[in-house]
């Protein structure tokens, strides 16, 4: 049952449809690119230089305008999606597409704020779905067969699809978990990357294989290196958490450290891949990479029977959920399949919109495991045709949904394994579903322990159990009790004050504890009307990452500029960041907060005046750390600024 449009259903228009040949071709080994960015189908290549060109959208045609003061530096390249070898004859023949060498078009450059929707609504909804003959295109019975012929089994276990009583109870519906987390690996990541080696021939395992990650790849590749025999080198930034790359090296596979980026990392092991003719493994866009974790939409249905509504997927290159609807629409096409992105990492739901790959200036990366800056060709390609939408949540609401997935069973989940979970809560709410039977993907738990400090925080903020406030009370005796009459029986659950002698008001932060939207209107219009201008943080980030903490540091600075960077999260970062700026300019504030993610979020404040600004661009693009300007956002005003100027 589909459910009802809502007023302000974002639906996007396409215009055009990308295909990519699916006939299969012989090479020689002088024509195989075991190492190379992936050449695309002459035809796809024509049609996408075409669009480029031509009909292609810029992102004002259909989309908001792009947040002002965003930068990023020049220096960097967004790479394509990754790809790999193919399969020699003698191995077990894997899909193929037309890999014909030719330099790939230039792919238009958007920023995520560019496509934002209301929570649980559906964005990026292909122009051509199932219902219109997408399953009719080249290469649905192929991937039918690679999954149901995939070996992922020799390594990975079928998971359990358990029903999460307590979820379903509260949103009504029956909900079902898909327990990727429980894989030896604790990630569905092994499923694809052990479904490609195994094809490979003997004289390429003797070889050797590599890959370039910083997550679950990494993992899933060692362990299936260690199942074949295979020496297999992964390539990760020097800003790898080292719980992750000791992981790694317990599996067997040699673990090189190389970049403050994936992208360099990834530049580094296809050069290495080069030189010594190994195999390069991708973390998704390859046909067998695809229908390795295909399996695990052969297993839902499997496991589930009768009416289902919809799967959600995690998405971040685009090959879990290219996989699972490549089997699931041929066997059960009424099934919507329904991708769920990060709202700062929605590069799938952009490339949707806009009718082509994109590359994304920026990403956050908060939920690592989906943190891609481009998807896959042949995952978009696959995703046009196929998937029903992609749902878009906050930071925020992952929180909450790791917490909801401990609160059933006692399991963590990182934040990219709960994705699909908060994509599924918010979309039943948003449409009103109710008695339909929806399951999503639980798609890894390799949680870094300190991100669990920032998951805490956030939890109850995602689920509205928790709400973040500002409210100016003047500096007289008395006041204080006043703020607490008005708060009433709302329990407060943080509270910072600073006495300011040389103000006439005082700013106070707090957050509360709140179980309808109907109660925390009536308490800020009950502030309102006694004369205290209260304002709600609770959806700035800007002010619980950063500001929450600067209580009474309100000043008026001469010719302050106020960014957020992004420090790689290695030695000699502040160091390399003072280098460039200081003592050129004075840093007028400073905030970071290690958050356990790959890189620190860290705000600047940094007095340069007028004529001296196209300098500090220059010297900020040349340093390399990716920075975003505060300077229009209001919160920035209200708590940092001084009184007066308010």
């Amino acid at each position: 049952r589909s459910p009802p449009a809502p007023p302000t259903h974002v639906r996007l228009p396409i215009p055009g449809h990308i295909t990519i040949s699916r006939d299969p071709v012989t090479r020689s080994s002088e024509t195989t690119f075991p190492h190379s960015l992936p050449p695309p189908a002459r035809r796809a290549e024509e049609k996408m230089a075409a669009a480029a060109t031509s009909s292609s959208p810029s992102p004002s045609t259909f989309l908001p305008a792009s947040r002002s003061g965003a930068r990023r530096p020049p220096s960097r390249v967004a790479a394509a999606a990754t790809t790999a070898a193919a399969s020699s004859p003698e191995a077990a023949a894997p899909l193929k597409a037309d890999l014909a060498p030719l330099a790939p078009a230039p792919l238009m450059r958007v920023v995520p704020e560019s496509l934002q929707g209301a929570s649980g609504s559906l964005v990026g909804v292909p122009g051509r779905g199932a219902e219109e003959g997408g399953l009719d295109g080249p290469g649905a019975m192929e991937y039918l067969t690679a999954v149901l012929a995939s070996k992922v089994y020799d390594v990975a276990v079928e998971t359990p699809l358990e029903r999460a009583g307590k979820l379903s109870d509260r949103l009504g519906v029956n909900l079902h978990i898909k327990r990727e987390d429980l894989q030896p690996v604790f990630s569905f990541k092994l499923r694809g990357a052990y479904n490609m080696m195994a094809k490979l021939s003997r004289e390429q395992l003797n070889n050797g294989v590599i890959c370039s990650s910083a997550g679950n790849h990494a993992q899933g590749v060692a362990l299936s290196a260690r199942k074949l025999g295979c020496d297999a080198v992964i390539v990760m930034p020097v800003t790898t958490p080292e719980i992750k790359w000791r992981s790694v090296e317990r599996l067997g596979a040699t673990v090189v450290l190389k970049g403050d980026s994936y992208d360099e990392a990834q530049s580094y092991a296809k050069l290495r891949c080069e030189q010594e003719g190994r195999t390069f493994i991708p973390p998704f866009d390859h046909p067998d990479i695809i229908a390795g974790q295909g399996t695990v939409g052969m297993e839902i249905v499997r496991q589930l029977q009768g009416p289902l509504h919809a799967i959600f997927v995690p998405v971040g290159g685009g090959g879990l959920i290219a996989g699972i609807a490549a089997y699931v629409k041929r066997v059960r096409p009424e099934v919507k399949i329904i991708g769920v992105e990060p709202s700062d990492a929605n590069a799938m739901a952009l490339s949707l919109c806009h009718g082509q790959r994109v590359v994304l200036e920026h990403v956050g990366g908060f939920a690592d495991g989906v943190a891609v800056k481009v998807v896959g060709e042949e995952t978009f390609r696959l995703c046009q045709e196929l998937i029903d939408g992609i749902v878009l949540v906050s930071r925020d609401a992952i929180c909450a949904s790791i917490k909801d997935m401990f609160e059933e069973n006692r399991n963590i989940l990182e934040p990219a394994g709960a994705l699909a979970l908060a994509g599924a809560e918010a979309y039943c709410k948003y449409y009103g579903l109710k008695g339909e039977t929806v399951v999503a993907i639980s798609s890894g738990a390799n949680m870094n322990f300190d991100r669990l400090r920032l998951v805490t925080e956030l939890a109850d903020v995602g689920r509205k159990r928790e709400a973040v406030l500002a409210t100016f009370l003047p500096e007289e005796q008395g006041s204080f009790k006043k703020f607490a009459e008005l708060v009433g029986r709302m329990n407060i659950t943080e509270f910072k004050y600073r006495y300011d002698s040389n103000g006439k008001e005082a700013l106070v932060l707090y957050s509360v504890g709140i179980y309808t939207d109907h109660e925390l209107k009536a308490m800020v219009e009950r502030m309102e009307s006694s004369e205290l201008k209260t304002v709600n943080l609770t959806d700035n980030d800007l002010a619980k990452d950063h500001l929450r903490y600067f209580i009474g540091g309100r000043s008026e600075v001469k010719d302050e500029l106020v960014y957020r960077f992004i420090f790689p999260e290695r030695p000699g970062a502040l160091m390399n960041f003072l280098d460039t700026l200081s003592p050129r300019w004075n840093i007028s504030l400073f905030h970071y907060r290690a958050q356990g993610e790959t890189g620190a979020n860290v705000l600047v404040g940094i007095q340069v005046p007028p004529e001296d600004v196209d300098e500090f661009r220059s010297r900020a693009d040349n340093l390399g750390y990716e920075y975003m300007s505060e300077m229009n956002n209001e919160i920035y005003h209200l708590l940092l600024r001084s009184p007066n100027k308010v």
